[in-house]
């Protein structure tokens, strides 16, 4: 069993990563349903939320199914950093998650995000005044550092264990690498190897196959994997690596009719809690990963993305049930 502060976790819990625009809650129930053990929000700006900005007070919405799950923040400034972990903690997350790892240029050029990687003492600094602003167990996602020549993880592990941290998520790459090149899981293994070291660590990076998780546990002793991008549009991997580390085989792949159902749920589930209008329209992003890999499906991927009304994209999934039934994904 994996603990943070007195959150209880199974052996090996994977994780649905924070991504922005993505891990909204209709997107994180789908995933909790579908085997994510724990979840965090979008990441939230720290200024965003003393402002009162409508976009960052909507992301602290979080539900008891969800349950546990993390709020995510980011920001630069001490004093913000502090007065948002309170505002965070008044809706009772079960952790507040802190963000040394955003590598987009908006949030680096604000000394925020991986953007902290060039100055560990301000990344203490931000986690100290977290930490004093809530009672509430916090955690930090990160890099391995900034470049291939300032790797600090090792560094930033202990300083930030040292002063309260209860978990740290790791992702593979640098901060110059974005989300390209290979992520060098050893610098995570050495993190975790480290006998100074005993919060929870999370590997996070390219995890897309029941296969490549049960590598990655094994080679690299993790206590647990967060996956990101591999989640998008395909729930299902969460209970595919469950059911792959205990039977060794996978679960059928599925079909088009739960892709279907997938899409159907997270549409209805983005309209009641965003309204219907911008439900509709921000779900569009989302159906060329649910129905990726079937062939001629671009007249319908077409209506999914122009028509309007609820009752009409309804109509369009039960017609692509109809049509793909019996479909067989090479």
């Amino acid at each position: 069993m994996v603990k943070i502060g007195n959150i209880e976790l199974p052996e090996f819990p994977l994780l649905l990563a924070p991504m922005e625009d993505v891990s909204d809650p209709p997107f994180r129930r789908l995933c909790k349903t579908h085997g994510a053990d724990m979840m965090y929000s979008e990441f939230i700006s720290s200024e965003g939320l003393i402002r009162d900005a409508i976009k960052s007070r909507m992301k602290l919405d979080i539900f008891d199914y969800e349950r546990p799950v993390g709020i995510q923040i980011f920001g630069g400034d001490e004093e913000a950093m502090e007065m948002s972990s309170k505002i965070v903690s008044t809706v009772k997350p079960d952790l507040v998650d802190i963000n040394f790892g955003c590598p987009v240029k908006k949030v680096v050029c604000r000394g925020a995000g991986a953007g902290v990687l060039k100055d560990v003492d301000l990344m203490v600094r931000l986690t100290k005044a977290v930490i004093k602003g809530t009672d509430l167990p916090v955690t930090v996602k990160t890099r391995l550092g900034w470049d291939e020549s300032s790797i600090n993880i090792d560094e930033v592990a202990e300083r930030l264990q040292d002063i309260g941290v209860q978990a740290l998520t790791i992702h593979a790459r640098t901060r110059a690498q974005m989300y390209k090149g290979h992520s060098d899981w050893s610098h995570i293994a050495r993190v975790k190897n480290n006998p100074r070291i005993t919060m929870p660590i999370f590997g996070n990076g390219d995890i897309d196959s029941p296969e490549k998780a049960l590598k990655y546990k094994n080679e690299y002793g993790i206590d647990g994997i967060m996956i990101g991008r591999a989640a998008i549009g395909y729930p299902w991997i969460f209970n595919e690596i469950k059911h792959y580390f205990k039977t060794g085989e996978h679960l059928p792949a599925p079909t088009v009719i739960d892709r279907v159902e997938a899409a159907r749920n997270h549409l209805k589930w983005s309209m009641e809690w965003k309204g219907e209008r911008l439900g509709i329209v921000e779900m569009r992003r989302h159906y060329t990963n649910y129905f990726k890999g079937i062939h001629s499906f671009k007249e319908f991927k077409q209506k999914l993305v122009t028509t309007d009304a609820p009752e009409d994209l309804f109509a369009i999934m039960k017609e692509i049930e109809e049509v793909y039934a019996g479909y067989e994904f090479v």
